[in-house]
């Protein structure tokens, strides 16, 4: 299964227990690919690198590496103008288009309130993880 992981998701995986683990965990298993861009990923690095600082014991560019490299990137198409209320958030929209993928796993309040946008499907990391694992 393809999906579009936002980087809360994929931060609170790496650093804390409970369904983002969960889903990083299926990921390490083979049960998902992650699907992002150039774009996602730099997110990705800057945020996990900004709460490594907090927690150094964990190596947290190794870990992105891995997502790096066992991960599909994409590029991002261009949205004919802004989907989510933060358009930020919008690259997440335009990742899943451009990967083919219909489903986003997020917390992010902009994310959940485009909820079948074009068919894509965003969910909470706990309703994903109830719903596919």
């Amino acid at each position: 299964m393809r999906i579009v992981l936002d980087t809360n998701v994929l931060v609170s995986g790496i650093f804390f227990s409970g369904p983002p683990f969960e889903i990083l965990k299926a990921w390490g298993e083979g049960k998902l690919e992650f699907v992002l861009t150039v774009e996602i990923l730099d997110e990705y690095y800057r945020v996990a690198a900004a709460l490594g600082k907090r927690f150094p014991e964990i190596d947290v560019s190794a870990f992105l590496d891995m997502v790096t490299a066992n991960s599909d990137v994409v590029n991002a198409v261009v949205l004919p103008g802004p989907v989510c209320d933060d358009p930020d958030d919008d690259k997440f929209i335009a990742c899943a288009i451009a990967g083919k993928t219909r489903i986003i796993v997020s917390g992010d309040k902009h994310l959940l309130n485009v909820d079948g946008f074009r068919k894509i499907r965003v969910f909470k990391p706990r309703d994903f993880t109830d719903k596919y694992l």
